[in-house]
């Protein structure tokens, strides 16, 4: 059984960012890597949506919240394919073996679920947009630490420091 690396990331514009990093971890370690994208719970992410366009709203930026309500600030099917190609032909140029899963559940279950019914993991890798933004409290992470028995790697955005 080959090793892995997880790279837990979540399906938006910025599924990819951390990417490279853990592609040329898994060709260092001479193992493969396997990408689990976390989808949130789509009643959640409609609420999610609902209490943004209201805040948009009380700020007058009714174009924002009429967007959000309407979804079209959401991203399309087709483009979530494109970057899946990306990260596929990214792996296949460095010659790392690649496999690509979905969860449909918070991150932390998502994680839980999947090592329990896969072998061969030896590191998990949180991407930018799992650990950033608020998307996955400190609660979160140390009960991720705790039941995943596992090395975990979180990934964050370089802070940018005014001239």
């Amino acid at each position: 059984m080959e090793k892995q690396l997880l790279f837990v990331t979540y399906p938006n514009e910025g599924m990819d960012e951390g990417l490279s990093y853990a592609v040329d971890l898994a060709r260092t370690m001479n193992e493969g890597i396997t990408v689990l994208l976390v989808k949130k719970d789509k009643l959640m992410k409609k609420f999610e949506d609902m209490m943004s366009s209201v805040a948009f709203a009380e700020e007058n930026e009714t174009d924002a919240a009429r967007q959000l309500l309407s979804g079209a600030g959401l991203e399309t099917e087709t483009s979530t394919a494109e970057n899946l190609r990306t990260i596929r032909e990214k792996c296949r140029e460095v010659g790392v073996h690649v496999n690509i899963h979905t969860a449909s559940m918070d991150t932390v279950s998502a994680v839980k679920d999947f090592l329990k019914n896969t072998s061969g993991i030896d590191m998990i890798l949180l991407s930018p947009s799992v650990t950033g933004e608020g998307n996955l409290s400190g609660s979160q992470l140390k009960r991720l630490v705790r039941t995943a028995s596992r090395p975990i790697v979180t990934m964050s955005h370089q802070a940018v420091v005014p001239a």
